[in-house]
């Protein structure tokens, strides 16, 4: 995958999550996904398109969901329901497009489409292209989110 991926998302992470959710995050190490299970207890997936071809996940442990409910909305959250979920999306969502923004601004055009929402103990991911998967952790004192992309330019 082409490394000018992920400065884009990284940083679309943390400053949608910080903005929105009221969390900081600090950046782990990027890796390369040795399997489909997710790295967290809900998750959003969205399809990219255009010039490039792949998809984004954004994985949260129960622990740092339940602090973005509670900074975005006050609500107290004891289990992932539809509200959950909306949020969860709508954050991918918002990730996805301050990447693709940045890339736009690097000559690369992209459209995303809607986010889909798993969660479950064990959940899995299914990206959309079969290249390396890229895996961008964050920690914060509430719990966990990752990243992944995989494109196919």
């Amino acid at each position: 995958m082409d490394v000018r991926y992920i400065n884009p998302f990284l940083s679309g992470a943390m400053e949608v999550l910080n903005t929105m959710g009221g969390v900081s995050l600090q950046p782990g190490k990027p890796y390369i996904k040795k399997n489909a299970k997710a790295m967290g207890d809900v998750s959003g997936i969205i399809g990219i398109s255009g010039e490039a071809v792949g998809s984004l996940s954004v994985s949260f442990t129960f622990g740092l969901i339940k602090a973005v409910m509670k900074n975005m909305l006050g609500d107290d959250i004891t289990q992932v329901d539809d509200d959950v979920r909306d949020a969860v999306g709508e954050i991918t969502n918002m990730i996805s497009g301050s990447a693709r923004r940045v890339l736009s601004d690097e000559g690369l055009s992209l459209k995303a489409g809607i986010p889909s929402i798993v969660d479950g103990k064990d959940h899995t991911i299914k990206h959309l292209v079969s290249n390396p998967t890229l895996v961008i952790p964050f920690d914060s004192p509430d719990g966990k989110v990752v990243v992944e992309v995989c494109m196919d330019s």
